[in-house]
């Protein structure tokens, strides 16, 4: 049995992206910062995530060449989604048209990168949430690190499927954005684990349900 965490870049009111959708706050280039989230993300055995986080992650992975494309691109992957088997032309029809344009000779192509093909061999769950998530979590391995979009996260959240949340909280007020945690219909007690902060200002907390 292996738990799910819910890994999320937040502002300190409680928004994971503006009204918009616009997350820029959460690049600030800390070093320390980085190290932490690499770590954390390293440490999933299956990335999780919703439809439209999938088809963003697709096309941008598989070529990146940045400090967490390893990772993304070489951790098994499984996107819910009511399209089935659908949501996978996400990833194969970018690796098509990247794939046209390097033969076409219209400009430098970026080069494919170790493990990229898995975004189009990713574990489709269309079924009931709770039963999915049920069965990612009966398997054998290292936990299921899930990392929305704002829908799928808040979904998570209100079912009671999250084992840890893994927070980093940003120094900044958005005063209106996404929220995850507006669907709880109750008070849910947390406890927080670990707390670090980071020099840029953002500060890492993990808690866990109390």
């Amino acid at each position: 049995m292996r738990e799910l965490i819910l890994k999320m870049s937040i502002s300190i009111d409680g928004f994971v992206g503006g009204l918009d959708g616009g997350v820029g706050w959460v690049f600030d280039a800390d070093p320390q910062a980085t190290a932490w989230t690499l770590e954390t993300v390293w440490n999933a055995g299956l990335h999780v995530m919703g439809s439209r986080t999938f088809r963003d992650m697709a096309a941008f992975w598989p070529t990146s060449t940045g400090v967490f494309a390893p990772p993304m691109n070489q951790i098994p992957k499984a996107v819910f989604s009511k399209q089935g088997p659908a949501i996978l032309n996400a990833a194969t029809a970018t690796a098509a048209l990247r794939d046209a344009r390097a033969n076409a000779g219209a400009g430098p192509s970026a080069e494919p990168q170790p493990g990229g093909e898995s975004w189009a061999e990713a574990y489709v769950a269309s079924g009931d949430l709770a039963e999915e998530v049920a069965k990612l979590k009966a398997q054998e391995g290292k936990p299921i690190i899930a990392y929305g979009g704002a829908s799928f996260a808040r979904s998570l959240v209100a079912q009671g499927l999250v084992d840890q949340y893994a927070l980093r909280v940003h120094p900044v007020v958005l005063g209106k954005g996404l929220p995850v945690f507006s669907d709880v219909g109750m008070p849910r007690p947390l406890k927080l684990v670990s707390s670090k902060a980071f020099p840029a200002g953002s500060v890492a907390q993990i808690f866990r349900p109390a």
